[in-house]
């Protein structure tokens, strides 16, 4: 916009004008990519001319003048797998079959020029990145054709025997392999895993192997790939096989028994040394090592049985009762000679065998019961008591049981024993009239034998009481008490003898408290007549002075007697001999003399050391000499002691000779 004003008054002259001012373009803008770098893929074995990524660049310049934005694509590097479209700038590819496992990335660099790529245009470039994405167009390969293996024969099913690989040069899923054993004399003895994370098949024990049966094992593998791509299937089989060839180790095995358990037999009261029965082991390596047996002491606590250890028979020790224990259970050792820790064990069942040893007898304590009655009463056919017999042995020995009257009383006129052949017999009375006058108590003797061979029996006694009834036979009393009485003494007389017995029992109680209380004993012997005697004594005693009997022994070193004091701080270098003459005498009394002994002893000793020793003595002794040493009483106290003999005791008491020693100098100068 523009005006003409004055220039002195500033006042618009016209109105404004509007002027339009056009810019022309030229070519100064080169082309853009929209981004810097890409990034594309592509499967490889793609067909050519497989569209992978399109790029596009833009142009400032105004493309209506002398056409600057027109664009034309080319490329510059990455010739000749690629293309691209001059126009569109659409890449793609320029070679068939491009395999990813031999080369798997591609850079490409793009030309954008425009003016349609006539010369003076301005061009921009960028850069691609092209990855081949894989496929599955590679089956698996085994490098090898043999695999070598090895297993113990006392592996255990489940443990590893080795692993195959087969290479399959594609990734991802497209190189997933799996396992499988598709022939082989070994297929029911071993299997075959897949381990996802290494891509290996792994071998395994599936049964266990014996060295001695057989020695070695061919298998053959095959690995397959998981997922098949259609596209390739003509490229050929995606798998592979491989033979794997197992050999078996030998190992030292425990010996193996020839049965899982066993069971003997051996009769009951046996002598000792009867053979029980025989276990049999072997040694199932091709060494085949002697066997030892050996017998569990902890199954056999009481030791009934021996083994031999050589050839493996049982023996008892000593005879077995069947009554006591009908099985006994044991377990045997089998154990290698060379190598005792190589051992198997086996458990052996021992029947013992019934003899008849036992004789039957009454299953239980039985007693009869039997009413008196008079001659002329008809006897009852029911019987006094139904007994039975138990019998320890076995039912082989003891199924029927005989029931009698000893031989020597088989007519006996009171009782008779039917035989019920059931294993059960009754006891029957021959005669009535029994009277508890009489006899009111009978004891049957009966003989019980059993159906063994041979033959077993016991006599048993049965108690059979007579009682006392009613007119129906119901018992009241069996007690033989109201005929004593009535044969006897009457109740009167009974009360009056138990009445003299208290009396006399409470005479005697008062005689041995009336002499209990009496001072003198009831029998006194002069001669043994010991009294003690407690003498009082007034007397205070000697005070301090009885001291003077002191035995001062007792403060004196036993190993002074010897002439010798060891010092128990030091260790003395040699032995000090104590001089002739300075010997204490073992019960001296003097303290002075044992003291002075001491100090020579301690100044002549060579190998003790100048240090200050204590010594306590519980001696209280005479007192002092030379007093008190107290200077406050000294100077206060006039004494007659004489203290010039401090002068002689060396620098150490100067002090006290200067305090003391020089008093009578201190008087004559004053």
């Amino acid at each position: 916009m523009a005006q003409a004003v004055d220039r002195d008054t500033n006042r618009p002259l016209e109105p404004p004008s509007e002027f339009i001012v056009k810019v022309q373009d030229i070519n100064d803008n080169p082309p853009e990519f929209l981004h810097e770098t890409y990034h594309a893929n592509v499967p490889e074995r793609s067909n050519v001319g497989t569209s992978v990524i399109q790029v596009t660049a833009s142009d400032a310049d105004d493309p209506t003048y002398g056409n600057s934005a027109k664009l034309v694509y080319s490329i510059l590097e990455g010739q000749p797998y690629f293309s691209v479209e001059a126009q569109t700038g659409i890449i793609r590819t320029a070679l068939p079959n491009m395999d990813r496992e031999a080369k798997e990335e591609y850079h490409v660099v793009i030309q954008a020029k425009d003016m349609g790529g006539h010369m003076g245009g301005l061009s921009g470039t960028t850069k691609v990145t092209i990855t081949l994405t894989d496929v599955n167009d590679n089956p698996p390969k085994f490098p090898q054709s043999v695999y070598q293996m090895s297993v113990s024969e006392a592996a255990v099913p489940g443990e590893e025997v080795g692993r195959v690989k087969a290479k399959d040069p594609d990734i991802g899923e497209n190189g997933l392999v799996t396992y499988n054993i598709v022939d082989g004399d070994g297929m029911e003895l071993f299997e075959i895993t897949t381990d996802y994370e290494t891509q290996e098949g792994v071998v395994k024990l599936k049964k266990p192997v014996d060295f001695e049966t057989k020695r070695a094992y061919s298998l053959k593998v095959e690995a397959a790939n998981v997922h098949i791509d259609p596209k390739f299937i003509s490229n050929g089989p995606f798998k592979d096989t491989v033979t794997v060839k197992i050999a078996v180790e030998d190992a030292d095995e425990p010996p193996m028994f020839l049965a899982p358990s066993y069971i003997h037999e051996v009769q009951e009261n046996a002598a000792a040394g009867t053979v029980v029965g025989r276990v049999h082991a072997k040694d199932p390596d091709a060494a085949n090592s002697p066997i030892r047996y050996s017998i569990d002491r902890h199954t056999d606590l009481d030791r009934f049985f021996t083994i031999n250890p050589e050839d493996g028979f049982i023996k008892t020790t000593k005879p077995l009762d069947r009554e006591e224990t009908a099985w006994l259970n044991i377990s045997v050792f089998a154990a290698e000679i060379h190598n005792r820790h190589q051992e198997a064990k086996v458990p052996v069942a021992i029947r013992v065998l019934d003899v008849n040893d036992n004789a039957p007898k009454f299953a239980a304590p039985y007693e009869g019961f039997i009413c008196e009655s008079d001659q002329t009463k008809p006897l009852s056919n029911q019987p006094i008591v139904t007994i039975s017999a138990d019998d320890k042995d076995d039912t082989a020995n003891g199924p029927r049981f005989i029931f009698s009257l000893p031989p020597e009383i088989i007519h006996n006129p009171n009782f008779t024993v039917r035989d019920n052949r059931d294993n059960t017999a009754g006891v029957y009375a021959r005669r009535g009239g029994f009277s508890r006058q009489k006899q009111d108590l009978y004891l049957l003797p009966i003989v019980i034998s059993d159906g063994g061979v041979p033959p077993m029996s016991s006599t048993n006694t049965l108690t059979i009481k007579v009682c006392g009834c009613d007119v129906h036979g119901v018992l009241l009393s069996c007690n033989a008490e109201a005929y004593i009485l009535n044969a006897g003494l009457s109740t009167g007389a009974l009360i009056a003898i138990l009445a003299c017995i208290v009396i006399l029992l409470v005479i005697v109680v008062l005689f041995v408290t009336l002499r209990r209380q009496k001072k003198e004993p009831l029998i006194v012997f002069e001669e043994e007549d010991v009294r003690e005697n407690i003498i009082t004594y007034d007397d205070e005693g000697g005070g301090e002075e009885d001291t003077e009997a002191f035995d001062i022994a007792t403060l004196q070193n036993p190993d002074g007697i010897n002439g010798f004091i060891p010092r128990k701080d030091i260790k003395p270098e040699y032995q000090y001999m104590p001089r002739p003459g300075l010997r204490p005498a073992p019960n001296s009394v003097d303290v002075d003399d044992f003291i002075n002994t001491r100090i020579q002893e301690a100044d002549n000793d060579p190998t003790a050391p100048p240090y200050d020793s204590i010594q306590i003595y519980g001696y209280e002794g005479r007192g002092s000499v030379a007093g008190s040493l107290s200077s406050l009483e000294s100077a206060t106290t006039d004494s007659d002691l004489d203290y010039d003999y401090l002068q002689n005791w060396g620098p150490r008491f100067k002090k006290l000779a200067d305090l003391y020693g020089s008093k009578d100098t201190f008087d004559d100068d004053s």
